[in-house]
């Protein structure tokens, strides 16, 4: 039988090793799984670590991992060749080299990154010993030496002037990189940085000390220390299976490596996997990779919680006292049938049949003609803000409630479908559309349609716009499938929803964390080869809660544009 555990933090470090000792103090079942081989190992020494300054890494290592064994961790030397995720609420299978599986139901990846040296013969031998690439981590170590610095990027010129804190002896080697500009060549020359042209041919050593720099011209330059810029790559393989891919780093316009993205909590595009450290944040020194997954830790039992907290819920229902209990307070969202539920969903036992009921034509209709209005009648503000400078042409407005949207396009040119399938809604919108006048109403069509199954014609919208649609997963996908289908070449699909870091708020929110998603999943749905995307972002605003408090919640951005 596969052992379960609650996390699974797969790698160690000071990332993983904190985000376990975190979890283990919460009381959650954790299992990390650590291939021993630490980017900072060749270091002797960790830096900036507030009480723990100069402690050789291994020494910070193995006080960690008595730190989370003492809270009932479980730590295993190890690689993880796959992750898989299970049907169901399940989580995951987690697969390592030696044939051991486990099951988790959350994933914690700390797997750092690599970094990756210019090919210069000697270099990659003296590593993080005299050939350095941070002034904050081995700045004071080479204090006052001959310090050189190899121009292997385009942001030589910059750690020049940033190793010229340290020591007034800083050689600029401009080897294959491009030569500076004319600001940097001033500034260089104002901070008494010396530039040496020409290719760097090999480090040079006498026993276990560097000497200096041999050119290919073979003149030896003399240096007790030599910087470089490698591209730091995120250990990412292990994601793959799960869709997830890195992403290029990029500083000043440059690229200097990649990083798994995530939002501030470590959660990624994949509901249930968290990343932290350096597969995250490339920039992290130790300390902070520990402070993240700390961070992300306490975001991880969170998350559990609300998990189990669904299921407690679930089991109360069944119970036959609870039977009796008054309605469940449902949130109420400014647009979309997808995100509340119907008024009879008290009668409901279990989570399931109050999902289901969520999509009730009949509910819906009930919930309509119970209110004079549902809605603020103005339109969404993330439409307003991706599609104001968009030349009128065909929409469609999906899940358009009582209109809002579709009024504001008509209102700018737009021939607008507008489909629902509660017909109450559909008919205060045809009233607002007639009350603006003839004009905007000829521009409306209003469709009665259940969007679960309704398939719009195909290549015939120059806009297609949903906003918090939150089904459940297989038929979000499937409509989304549904509505990229039907925009035209060159064409606009714009697709908003909540962030599911509005659960951790006072907002409304059914909390079913499946039925949300991010721009990333649906950016990862669209066929490359058509779509270029323009806008995956999570934005804030603000919003008031049931008790008149003004939270900051975030809407989930997908613009996308179909190639011609």
């Amino acid at each position: 039988m596969e052992e379960k555990y609650d996390v699974v933090v797969v790698g160690g470090g000071a990332a993983g090793l904190s985000g376990a000792l975190t979890l283990g103090r919460a009381r959650r079942s954790v299992l990390v799984v650590d291939a021993g081989a630490p980017r900072n190992a060749p270091a002797g020494h960790v830096h900036n670590y507030l009480g723990r300054e100069g402690t050789p890494p291994g020494e910070l290592l193995a006080v960690g991992r008595a730190e989370v064994t003492g809270y009932g961790g479980e730590i295993v030397t190890g690689t993880v060749t796959s992750v898989h995720r299970l049907e169901g609420d399940d989580g995951f299978r987690v697969l390592l080299a030696d044939g051991r599986q486990v099951r988790a139901r959350r994933l914690l990846v700390t797997t750092g990154l690599v970094d990756e040296l210019p090919d210069v013969p000697g270099l990659a031998e003296r590593w993080g010993r005299d050939v350095l690439h941070c002034p904050y981590c081995h700045g004071w170590e080479v204090r006052d030496q001959a310090i050189g610095v190899l121009a292997d990027s385009p942001m030589a010129a910059h750690q020049a002037l940033l190793f010229r804190q340290w020591s007034e002896r800083v050689t600029l080697f401009l080897h294959t990189a491009a030569k500076p500009t004319d600001e940097e060549y001033e500034q260089l020359a104002a901070r008494g940085v010396t530039l040496v042209e020409g290719e760097v041919a090999a480090l040079e050593t006498t026993g276990d000390r560097l000497d200096g720099v041999r050119m290919r011209s073979g003149e030896l330059v003399p240096c007790q220390a030599v910087v470089v810029a490698p591209r730091f790559t995120a250990r990412a393989d292990v994601l793959a299976s799960l869709g997830l891919e890195p992403v290029p780093q990029l500083v000043g316009g440059h690229v200097v490596g990649s990083h798994v993205p995530a939002d501030p909590t470590g959660a990624t595009a994949v509901p249930g996997v968290w990343v932290a450290g350096n597969v995250a944040d490339l920039r992290a020194q130790v300390i902070v990779s520990a402070a993240s997954a700390l961070n992300t830790a306490a975001a991880i039992n969170a998350d559990l919680i609300a998990e189990d907290t669904r299921h407690a819920v679930a089991a109360h229902r069944r119970r036959p006292e609870s039977l009796s209990g008054h309605a469940e307070r449902v949130p109420d969202d400014r647009h979309g049938p997808a995100t509340a539920a119907a008024p009879d969903a008290h009668r409901h036992t279990d989570q399931d049949a109050l999902v289901e009921g969520m999509f009730s034509e009949q509910a819906w209709e009930e919930r309509y003609r119970s209110r004079d209005a549902v809605w603020s009648g103005r339109p969404n503000p993330q439409l307003v803000a991706e599609t104001a400078d968009l030349p009128p042409g065909t929409a469609l407005d999906v899940g358009c409630g009582e209109g809002a949207d579709a009024l504001w396009l008509a209102e700018r040119g737009w021939r607008v479908t507008a489909a629902d399938f509660a017909t109450v809604a559909l008919r205060r919108g045809a009233e607002h559309a007639e009350a603006l006048g003839a004009e905007v109403a000829g521009r409306i069509d209003w469709v009665h349609a259940d969007l679960t199954g309704w398939a719009p014609d195909e290549g015939r919208f120059d806009l297609v716009t949903a906003h918090f649609m939150h089904l459940p997963k297989e038929q979000r996908e499937a409509l989304h499938t549904r509505l990229a289908a039907a925009v035209a070449p060159g064409g606009t699909l714009l697709i908003v929803g909540h962030h599911f870091s509005d659960l951790e708020t006072t907002m409304p929110r059914l909390n079913v964390p499946e039925m949300f998603f991010t721009a990333e999943e649906v950016a990862h749905s669209l066929d490359p080869d058509l779509w270029d995307i323009l806008v995956t972002d999570t934005r804030p605003r603000l919003a008031d809660d049931p008790e008149g408090r003004q939270v900051t919640i975030h809407d989930a951005i997908l613009r996308a544009r179909r190639r011609p």
